[in-house]
């Protein structure tokens, strides 16, 4: 097993054993935020047919070629084509059509007038413009043609894609299974939120940030409950987790006498791939296999709960991405200017919690107090985190330095931009 790796060794040697889910069959209507697997081919024109853009009238653009305001051209309404009619009519010269946006335009007009620009009176309609052919229709074909790949292998279904794929005709898609997570906690001195904290005891908060962290990205967490520092019970507990597609332990990882994580999985099967990354906060952060034929990922997280959220980010976020289907795997990366100066020893990577703010042209960051990875209230508030890169030891106020964005909140404009 590997020690000590940098970040971006560790991040490289997980990121390449990470498979791809496969795929499941949803309803179209349920798909949001899934990603496909397969293309989307058109077996369907859209529209299917010329039809109109506007409310108004269907005219021979050469019936109206001399229309003006001053001089309006005056035609016979022959009929009424409403949105889902068959279109089975035909204009003759000096005659127009009374059409609703949507419906099909009849056989002989090329432009549709705006019922602005035109006034009836009975069955008669006078044309007050000359509309160029063409002018206010829709063309067959125009959005999607049959056989035109509308929609790639690997699209991250928003809004827009979900309309389109009723618009198909599919009612159903193919896309990247979501992954179950099996979420550990352990320690003698953990309890659920309602138990009693007397006597040293604490709240077992990791296990709900790391489900939290899971459901935001779409994967599904199991909870495996808080394992006793007994090799047996933590036994017990990881068994029910070697089911799901990954499982993530916070604590117990270390090199305490009460460490039970690592030699437990071994005892099941696990091989580790490294223990230890050059980060802080997480540096006992251990990566490895259980079962390398169809076995999950295991990641093992610090306890203390900032580094259990700051290694997840880093490390289990991206190979979740990776594994529903998804083709940029990390945060948005952002340049800011630092509001006070930052110290520390060279030879780790440090992850700076930070508030963000916006002033004039530039985003100004400002760490969120302790840094502490026992304190996590500075996550609560924390809109981003710094990159203290490893071999530096100052960064002085007004320094650009680069920051991955947590709150996507902030990303969002207070002002329309129009």
């Amino acid at each position: 097993m590997r020690t000590g790796l940098t970040p971006a060794e560790a991040l490289r040697a997980l990121l390449e054993v990470t498979p791809v889910m496969g795929a499941e069959t949803l309803a179209s209507r349920d798909a949001l935020g899934r990603v496909l697997v397969e293309p989307v081919v058109s077996t369907r024109c859209l529209p299917p047919a010329d039809n109109s853009a506007m409310d108004g009238y269907a005219v021979r653009a050469a019936d109206v070629a001399h229309a003006s305001p001053t001089t309006p051209v005056d035609l016979e309404v022959a009929f009424e084509v409403a949105a889902g009619a068959a279109g089975e009519g035909s204009l003759r010269p000096g005659e127009a059509a009374r059409i609703l946006t949507g419906a099909p335009l009849p056989r002989g007009a090329d432009a549709v007038v705006r019922q602005e620009d035109a006034e009836r009176a009975g069955d008669r309609v006078a044309v007050r413009i000359a509309p160029r052919p063409r002018e206010n229709v829709r063309g067959a074909g125009e959005d999607v043609r049959v056989g035109e790949e509308v929609l790639g292998a690997g699209t991250l279904l928003g809004p827009a894609h979900l309309g389109m794929l009723a618009s198909l005709g599919r009612s159903t898609v193919s896309v990247h299974q979501r992954p179950r997570v099996a979420v550990l906690s352990s320690g003698d001195e953990l309890v659920e939120p309602d138990g009693e904290i007397a006597g040293g005891r604490i709240v077992s908060s990791n296990s709900y940030s790391i489900s939290a962290q899971c459901r935001e990205l779409g994967a599904e967490p199991v909870y495996l409950g808080i394992a006793r520092d007994t090799p047996e019970d933590l036994e017990r507990r990881v068994r029910s987790g070697l089911r799901a597609d990954v499982l993530v332990s916070s604590a117990g990882v270390s090199v305490g006498d009460r460490d039970y994580v690592r030699p437990v999985l071994e005892k099941l099967g696990c091989t580790w791939d490294f223990w230890g990354v050059r980060i802080k906060p997480g540096y006992p952060f251990a990566f490895g296999r259980c079962d390398e034929d169809g076995g999950p990922l295991v990641f093992a997280l610090p306890g203390n709960p900032v580094s259990a959220m700051v290694t997840f980010e880093q490390f289990v976020r991206p190979a979740l991405r990776k594994m529903t289907g998804h083709t940029a795997w990390f945060r948005p990366l952002i340049a800011v200017r630092l509001g006070e100066r930052l110290d520390k020893k060279a030879g780790r990577l440090h992850f700076v919690r930070v508030r963000l703010e916006r002033r004039g042209g530039e985003v100004v960051a400002r760490p969120t107090g302790s840094q502490s990875s026992g304190v996590l209230r500075s996550m609560t508030e924390a809109q981003g985190l710094l990159l203290f890169p490893a071999d530096a030891t100052e960064l002085r106020e007004g320094d650009t330095a680069t920051v991955q964005v947590l709150d996507a909140a902030f990303l969002a404009s207070p002002d329309p931009g129009f």
